[in-house]
């Protein structure tokens, strides 16, 4: 035991970040190994119409050039062999549960980030060995159990962890200290820091601060104004800082929201609304099975060249009404994107987020009479769709062939970010 306090700090504390290599790929990979092993294939939205996109890819695939975002028929014609596979989000769900159950067999300080990727907080450890011997036997046991690769990345923070995991993928294990971010990761550029994104990194640009280094030493008030107070935490991660805590409890959500990628590019405003009905039913019956309601609905709109843009608005009433969110979407789009320009993706997200018994509903004058109404017709809605299926009951006007109406399909709708499955209370789902 002496030796293995010794791999720990008397001050501190040492945190993995377990990130599953391309994840879903790799999933049918574990199904079907003799169909899908060491073969380039991709996950696509929309397989049958060769109009989708590549959700995610192989490594072989990667290999030949296929990326994530690609259209499915330009992904093709650069490897013809490439094997498309319709997503499958029930399997994913199941061998996601099945690693993280495997992470906290090491620790109860496990805080899941997505489907695919977690962090421990191993400093109580001790007694399964050594952080590089923990971090082993649970990518064994993930490889051996789920025939699933992962990398694990070893550091004294969660900011130094998930720069580890990417730096050595696939299937890696890679410890960075603080003493190693100097030489490791100041020569890199900023967009290669964890939480710096594209748009930001161009902002650095302006600033002349192209390099981790280069942030790391910038003018704290200088950076502040530009950036307000995420100037200083900025500076911080460039020289590897960070204070946050593995959060094992799941935070109430802050937002819901669904989007869809089209198959092909939307003009009509007929589909258009079909879709947003679509988006609009789901992202509210997600929200009343969570028994929240929300204050701003926000919209996002991708056109074919990728440009995308978000609008919101704050309504006067807070709601988990589908008609309501569905109206305000219709609005919110009809007032910020021209008539007839193209649209190949759409969204629409709820924030602002209260728990519905805890906000006093204001009753409008008009429609008083008629609220508790809707409320029982819609709560013996969501009753019937959770005994019977999401297709049960619909609307006339979210019948459609487009993959707006796959995000009732549970088994083949989801994103790496959506974590809902992994709450362990299920109630709303067994009311009578």
């Amino acid at each position: 035991m002496k030796k293995v306090n010794n791999d720990y700090p008397k001050q501190g504390r040492v945190i993995l970040h377990v990130d599953m290599n391309a994840f879903y790929c790799s999933v049918h990979e574990a199904e079907e190994p003799e169909k899908y092993k060491g073969k380039p294939i991709a996950v696509s939205g929309s397989i049958e119409l060769r109009k989708g996109i590549i959700v995610t890819s192989s490594y072989p695939a990667r290999n030949r050039g296929i990326r994530t975002g690609m259209n499915v028929r330009e992904a093709l014609q650069i490897c013809p062999e490439l094997i498309l596979i319709r997503p499958n989000f029930n399997l994913y769900r199941t061998y996601s549960l099945r690693f993280m159950d495997m992470a906290r067999n090491y620790t109860p300080l496990v805080q899941v980030m997505s489907i695919d990727e977690c962090f421990l907080d191993i400093t109580g450890s001790k007694q399964f060995g050594s952080p590089i011997e923990i971090a082993k036997t649970l990518q064994k046991r993930i490889q051996s159990e789920l025939a699933l690769p992962c990398s694990i990345g070893i550091a004294p923070n969660k900011l130094l962890a998930k720069m580890a995991s990417d730096m050595k993928k696939p299937n890696g294990i890679n410890i960075l200290r603080l003493r190693d971010v100097p030489q490791i990761l100041w020569p890199k550029p900023c967009s290669d820091l964890y939480g710096i994104g594209e748009k930001t990194a161009k902002k650095l640009e302006k600033l002349n601060i192209y390099t981790i280094g280069q942030l790391a030493g910038a003018d704290e008030e200088k950076l502040c104004n530009r950036f307000g107070s995420q100037g200083i935490m900025l500076i911080k991660a460039a020289n590897g800082l960070d204070y946050s805590l593995v959060n094992p409890e799941r935070e109430q959500n802050k937002s819901v929201g669904h989007t869809t990628t089209l198959p092909f590019d939307y003009t009509q405003e007929g589909d258009i609304k079909r879709v947003f009905l679509n988006l609009a039913d789901q992202v509210t019956r997600r929200l009343r099975k969570k028994r929240l309601i929300s204050n701003t609905i926000q919209i996002t709109i991708r056109d074919p060249n990728m440009k995308t843009i978000t609008r919101s608005s704050t309504i006067p009433q807070s709601t988990d009404q589908t008609e309501v969110v569905y109206h305000e979407a219709c609005r919110l789009f009809q007032n910020n994107w021209k008539q007839n320009e193209p649209v190949r993706l759409l969204g629409i997200t709820l924030q602002n987020l209260s728990l519905k018994h805890e906000s006093p509903q204001q009753l409008d004058l008009f429609d008083y009479h008629t609220a508790p109404k809707k409320e029982n017709l819609l709560k013996t809605m969501d009753q019937i769709r959770n005994k019977y299926g999401e297709n049960s009951l619909l609307t006339a006007g979210m019948l459609s062939e487009d993959p707006s109406a796959l995000i009732r399909d549970h088994k083949h709708r989801g994103t790496s970010l959506q974590t809902d499955f992994l709450e362990t209370s299920n109630k709303e789902d067994n009311e009578d």
